[in-house]
């Protein structure tokens, strides 16, 4: 169960034969995210287990779900890109059936970040799982 935006990552990883070039299409791919607003950097977003400073802002609305996010590592921005592509615009009911875990495997993004990097990703996950349960 993925979004079109995250169907469309997919697509673009599977022209990217080589990781060094998939890791710079999620880095472009947080480049081109607009910055968090700063009034949003605070603690209550701050999101803990990650090396890099990182920041999510959830939104609920009509039941549907969604975030902005930001963090200081380019990395980092790139993969809250790839997370905001698999999770903007579910339904809120629906946040905890994305196996996203799975859905992040299919771009072999498991076996290509540092365990840090990794259990910053895994603490991403846990915030909007527990936001999205929160409002369901």
């Amino acid at each position: 169960m993925a979004t079109q935006a995250f169907e469309e990552i997919v697509e673009d990883f599977e022209f990217l034969e080589d990781w060094e070039d998939r890791y710079r299409h999620v880095i472009d791919q947080g480049k081109a995210m607009a910055p968090l607003d700063e009034a949003l950097k605070v603690p209550a977003t701050k999101v803990h287990g990650c090396a890099s400073q990182v920041w999510l802002h959830p939104i609920v609305e009509g039941g549907v779900f969604r975030f902005d996010g930001d963090s200081d590592a380019l990395i980092v921005r790139g993969l809250i890109s790839v997370l905001r592509a698999l999770y903007n615009g579910v339904p809120v009911a629906q946040i905890g059936q994305v196996d996203a875990r799975a859905e992040l495997g299919r771009l072999g993004l498991n076996e290509h970040l540092s365990a840090q990097r990794s259990n910053g990703v895994r603490s991403m996950i846990e915030r909007i799982r527990d936001v999205a349960a929160e409002h369901a």
